[in-house]
Formats: C-alpha cells, sequence, structure tokens
C-alpha cells in the first residue's frame, strides 16, 4: 500500500465511494460553465482594429448555442466523465490519508492548517490523472471555438464560395473526432505518453496550492458556522455555502496559473508559440496584459461555487449514509 492505513480499510472504500458522486454532480452542473471558460482563454488575441472572437461569457454562450446547439456547452465531457469517479475518489482519498498522517490522536479534528496541508498532498496526487484528462477536455472544447471562427471567416466571402469555404474550414477546424481520438493522435504524433502530460508543470501550480486553498477555506467556513470544531450537525444548506465559496477561493488563488495550463495544452507541437510555462506567462503579459491571466475569470467562478457546493454537498451526504 501507498497510502497509511486508516482507521479501517472502510473509511478509505467510504472516500472512495462519496469522493465519485461528489465528481459527478461537481461534472454535471459545472462542465458547461467550463467550456465559456476554455473557449475565452483559448481564443486568439485580435488583431489592431479587430474585435474579440467573443466579447464575453454571455457572447460566447450565445455563439457557441447557436454553432453547436446546448450540446456544445458539453463539448469535452466524455474525458472528465471516464475519469471523474477516479479522479474524485483519488482527490478525497488522499486528503483522508493526510489527514490521518496529521491527526494528534484517532478521531481528533483537524486544524484549518492542517487541512490546508491536507489539501495540498491531494492536490499533488491528483495532478498525474488530471493533466492528461485536462489536455483532452481542452483541445475538444478549442476544437469548437476554432470551428465556429472558420465559419464566421468564409461568410465575408461571395455567397457561392462562403458555404464551400465554410465547410472546409470546419472540416479542417474538427481535428478530433472525440476523447479518444486525441489520445490517440497525441500518443502517435506529440511524443507519446509524455505528450498527454504537457502542462504537467502549470497543473501542479493550480492543483497544489489551489486544492489546499479550497479544503482550507472549507474546514474554516464550516468551523465558523459551527461554532466549534464539531461540524457534524450542520445542515445542507450550511454544506452548500461552505463548499461554493470554498470552489470559488480555488481559483480565486490560482486563476493564472489554468490560464497558462489551458494555453500550453491547446498549443501546436509541430509549431508552438510557447516554449514553456515561463515563457507563456511573459507572452500573454506582454500582448494582453495582467487582463489576460484572467480570460474566462468569471464563468470560472460562476462555474465553481455551484459545482462545488453540489459537490461537497453529495460527498458529505454520501460519506455520512455510509456511516
Amino acid at each position: 500500500m501507498i497510502f497509511i492505513v486508516k482507521d479501517s480499510m472502510g473509511d478509505v472504500a467510504k472516500d472512495l465511494a462519496s469522493g465519485t458522486v461528489g465528481g459527478v454532480a461537481q461534472l454535471v452542473v459545472g462542465h458547461p460553465f467550463d467550456t465559456i471558460k476554455v473557449k475565452l482563454q483559448s481564443q486568439p488575441t485580435p488583431l489592431p482594429g479587430e474585435l474579440p472572437k467573443y466579447s464575453g461569457a454571455i457572447d460566447a454562450v450565445k455563439k457557441t448555442v447557436a454553432a453547436e446547439g446546448a450540446g456544445g456547452l458539453y463539448k469535452g465531457m466524455g474525458a472528465p466523465l471516464a475519469t471523474v469517479a477516479a479522479f474524485n475518489a483519488l482527490l478525497f482519498s488522499v486528503r483522508g490519508q493526510m489527514e490521518t498522517l496529521l491527526r494528534s490522536s484517532p478521531g481528533a479534528p483537524l486544524t484549518v492548517n492542517q487541512q490546508f496541508v491536507a489539501g495540498a498532498g491531494a492536490g499533488f496526487a491528483v495532478s498525474f490523472l488530471a493533466t492528461p484528462t485536462e489536455l483532452i477536455k481542452c483541445r475538444l472544447q478549442a476544437q469548437g471555438a476554432s470551428a465556429t471562427a472558420g465559419v464566421t471567416t468564409a461568410a465575408v466571402t461571395e455567397a457561392g464560395a462562403a458555404t464551400t469555404a465554410a465547410g472546409a474550414a470546419t472540416a479542417k477546424a474538427v481535428k478530433y473526432g472525440g476523447p479518444m481520438d486525441v489520445a490517440k493522435q497525441v500518443l502517435r504524433s506529440e511524443g507519446g505518453v509524455r505528450g498527454l502530460y504537457k502542462g504537467l508543470f502549470p497543473t501542479f501550480a493550480r492543483e497544489v496550492p489551489g486544492n489546499a486553498t479550497m479544503f482550507g477555506v472549507y474546514e474554516y467556513l464550516k468551523q465558523y458556522m459551527a461554532g466549534g470544531t464539531d461540524t457534524s450537525g450542520l445542515g445542507r444548506g450550511s454544506l452548500m455555502l461552505a463548499g461554493g465559496l470554498a470552489g470559488g477561493a480555488f481559483w480565486g488563488a490560482v486563476y493564472p496559473t489554468d490560464v497558462i495550463k489551458s494555453v500550453i495544452q491547446i498549443d501546436d507541437y509541430k509549431n508552438p508559440k510557447y516554449s514553456g510555462s515561463i515563457d507563456a506567462f511573459k507572452k500573454i503579459l506582454k500582448t494582453e496584459g495582467v487582463g489576460g491571466l484572467y480570460k474566462g475569470f468569471g464563468p470560472a467562478m460562476g462555474r465553481s461555487v455551484p459545482a462545488n457546493a453540489a459537490c461537497f454537498l453529495a460527498y458529505e451526504i454520501t460519506r455520512s449514509s455510509l456511516g
């Protein structure tokens, strides 16, 4: 066993099951927001005098639905759905194991600072699963934006040629047929397994401090509302509030690293725009200013609060029902 043995293997099983249920709830509620976030992050910088592809989150939603239907908001969901069980099971299980390691005595509640440490450890572990999953998701989500952009460009040509050009642009833009196709193409032409781990460093920079913040804030808010370390009596509303605000704290703490992760993962392999994370950071600052590091922040926060409220509530209810 890699992990420290808890009070019983039953506790590990409960964390696995509860984390899985929480992850599914989080994904169903939050994926459309995530799609819009990635579209805003990945849209190209407009040339001088040109307007950006999307003027904001609402515009991105309207154009996505108009071009791809409501299903376009769930593009790229296959990859995280296929791994959400493993991702959240791992996240909550490692967090549980870290709690056992940090606990002063069996059953003793952890301090807020200890929850920060437990969250950081969980974030480190899930980064290895999150990186390939996020790469596949981002490629599919950004592809939708590219396809739509191709149709828009073609539309300015003569009517007869526009239809043909639009179809060709769309076909060219649609490089991947689905999650498995992304994985196959990356493995075949982008360095094998190493290609799937493109963006690992910024993923670490997001998941470690992000989860430390999220679990620390979650515990702090629960103890604050409970008036002490015994939070077992908190109702569902309080758990949702704590979970939602904790999720918002995650993004507030690490959002620029997510932008860098996204642009690195969708960057062209043969003709890369960025040589690495530091280069991406410098170029975004130079061309777009600080605001470029916060593209899509609104949808990210709009997603995080309800999605994490659903996740933590589902986790706590499932964990409690299992005894």
